[in-house]
């Protein structure tokens, strides 16, 4: 674990505009979003996920999707802000270098039946995928995030030599950066310790990040137990907004300032502001109908003993 000042220090990454808005069914106005993501930029965040270069047709949420990169981009692109949106293809790689961002998200399910289901292709299609992405953008920045990391709606429990076989290929493409993704909600901290130890210890160089949902309430212990066990680098997304398309009506993400709370009293240095990071899920909630699993908004401020 990275010390800062004494501290133990962790990376946070926020996803909300991007993983957060696409389950939102009512569409968000651009200036909406464009006013959220100004609020998240007020709190610290110095990683962030805007957006998702998909048809139109397959997330309406997204179809301003280069509006609000470019205009986020002209705004805060001098700063020490990294700013990226997911890919699912070469033709999205193209548009998301088109507005001008310099690292892109890719997802690629560990699990077959899953990557079929969700976009109708084989492992071996997706990453042959990911490796003309590559080709053609030599300098841009990828992480692959890996979806079904620990478990499957279909497969079940996901075995960790399949996480590794994909790792891999990402490594032999050029990829240093992945993403460990659990994409139900169905992992639980003793789960994600052992995924985490067993790929930390075949890929000892490598960077990764967490990106763990709250279906069943777990998240933040199995994010944490993620943490310890070596990742100190976690997705969230502001509210808790989000979905899990195989749990209707239950939340996906866990919520950035429950995390945010969490860390900050363990001690963890993130150098993100969590009352302006509360204040950005509540204007969130005024202006988003949407599926939520924040608990801070609804607490107020920490104890006094």
């Amino acid at each position: 674990m990275k010390q800062m000042n004494g501290m133990k220090r962790v990376k946070f990454i926020e996803v909300g505009p991007r993983d957060g808005f696409q389950n939102v069914k009512e569409y968000i106005p651009t200036e909406e979003k464009l006013k959220i993501i100004d609020l998240l930029v007020g709190t610290g965040i110095k990683t962030m996920e805007i957006g998702s270069f998909v048809h139109p047709k397959a997330i309406p949420q997204m179809k301003d999707v280069k509006e609000v990169v470019v205009k986020t981009l002209e705004k805060y692109g001098e700063s020490d802000i990294e700013f990226f949106a997911l890919v699912p293809n070469l033709f999205g790689a193209k548009a998301a270098a088109d507005c001008g961002l310099k690292k892109i998200d890719t997802v690629v399910s560990v699990s077959e039946s899953h990557n079929k289901a969700n976009i109708n292709r084989t492992v071996e299609e997706s990453l042959n995928g990911l490796a003309e992405i590559r080709e053609a953008f030599p300098e841009m920045k990828i992480i692959l995030s890996l979806a079904t990391s620990f478990t499957c709606p279909f497969e079940g429990i996901t075995p960790v030599k399949n996480v590794l076989k994909i790792i891999q290929r990402g490594v032999d493409e050029g990829i240093h950066e992945f993403c460990l993704a659990d994409t139900v909600g169905q992992a639980d901290p003793l789960m994600v310790r052992k995924t985490v130890k067993a790929v930390k210890e075949a890929f000892p160089n490598e960077y990764f990040e967490l990106h763990i949902h709250d279906t069943r309430g777990m998240g933040l212990a199995t994010t944490l137990a993620g943490i310890e066990a070596g990742i100190p680098h976690v997705q969230a997304a502001v509210g808790g907004l989000g979905g899990c398309p195989f749990a209707p009506g239950a939340s996906g993400n866990v919520a950035s300032e429950d995390l945010i709370f969490m860390l900050d009293a363990m001690g963890y240095e993130t150098g993100v502001d969590f009352e302006k990071l509360l204040a950005a899920a509540k204007y969130e909630r005024q202006i988003i109908d949407g599926n939520y699993s924040g608990h801070q908004v609804n607490i107020g401020g920490p104890c006094e003993n």
